[in-house]
């Protein structure tokens, strides 16, 4: 079997893959999508089951991919989730596998997940106030939520991980609640800061909650410090609460960006492969597959696609535009 990495111009190579297995999702998030949703990927568009491991298998064997996350829109309603999850598991190098969720319906799967070998979950929570839960993503499903991330831990799918995005006048005010709510419970918490990736396109950096406000909202709590660790191509800057053991993150994608270090790629849900969450073009695998081309075929593809991956995403760049696609369709 002939091997190759996925090396970019700037001599980074990517090792971790995130895969979009729906566009489909069952909140309504306002940064992210309008109240109505989306026009839907048609399914005959869509990868299979069978597709989906075949790609992944290639990354996995013959490209250097060490981790694969699962991801949407939203991940729980692919039906062949656990099957996907278990096939992949069963490559070699066997890889790492988790999932990012709203955790809707976790409670109901997370057994089953775990014994197809799923490592853990990265669950998206804005908030532990259910009104603001509600004005966030349309829905009145916290409690739903709160069930997936008990079930995820009983499961054995640790460590727990928490996203959380800070929307300037909603819940702006709630990182030190936040936080104490998850080291009660032993959750791991991350700060994302809102990215430009809403299908609205409303996004504006002046509404956006910096990484600098979080830790200042979170130091008028809690004693922060540096781990001293190095963070690598890890997106998260992480600091010790109170002396530790305990520790949170903050993701500054936009104020402080990593892109020197990156390690990711995607694969959206109709089999294009992204170089970048903020890529303008993007590379055809499903057509090329769907053709009759072999494994060395894809992988050459692949290879080609990684070619093109720009120094840095450039939202401070005058010249930035927002990707057409917007966070649901790419996969986070």
């Amino acid at each position: 079997m002939r091997t190759q990495e996925l090396v970019d111009r700037h001599g980074r190579i990517a090792t971790d893959l995130r895969v979009s297995l729906t566009d489909r999702c069952n909140l309504r998030c306002s940064y992210c999508m309008p109240a109505e949703g989306l026009d839907w990927l048609p399914h005959e568009e869509a990868l299979t089951d069978d597709e989906v491991v075949r790609l992944v298998g290639i990354g996995v064997e013959r490209l250097g991919i060490t981790e694969v996350r699962f991801t949407g829109g939203e991940p729980l309603l692919r039906r062949g989730l656990a099957d996907i999850v278990r096939r992949t598991k069963a490559l070699a190098p066997t890889p790492d596998v988790s999932i990012t969720t709203n955790a809707l319906g976790l409670e109901r799967v997370a057994p089953t997940l775990a014994a197809a070998g799923l490592d853990r979950v990265n669950v998206s929570l804005d908030t532990v106030r259910a009104a603001d839960f509600h004005t966030i993503t349309r829905r009145d499903r916290l409690h739903d939520v709160i069930a997936g991330l008990r079930a995820a831990e009983a499961a054995g799918l640790t460590p727990v991980k928490v996203n959380a995005v800070l929307l300037r006048g909603i819940n702006d005010d709630q990182a030190p609640e936040l936080l104490a709510w998850c080291l009660e419970r032993g959750y791991q918490l991350r700060f994302i800061e809102q990215m430009p990736l809403d299908a609205q396109h409303g996004w504006t950096r002046e509404d956006m909650v910096t990484a600098e406000e979080i830790l200042a909202s979170l130091e008028s709590e809690f004693v922060l410090t540096p781990t001293g660790t190095p963070r690598g191509s890890a997106p998260a800057e992480e600091f010790l609460v109170d002396g530790g053991p305990a520790s949170v993150g903050v993701i500054a994608s936009v104020t402080r960006p990593f892109c020197g270090d990156c390690d990711r790629v995607r694969l959206t849900a109709d089999g294009q492969v992204r170089d970048c969450l903020f890529a303008s073009t993007e590379s055809d695998l499903r057509a090329a597959m769907r053709a009759g081309a072999s494994d060395d075929e894809l992988a050459d593809r692949w290879v080609a696609a990684m070619l093109g991956k720009r120094a840095g995403h450039g939202i401070d760049d005058v010249t930035f535009l927002q990707p057409d696609r917007p966070m649901s369709a790419i996969g986070g």
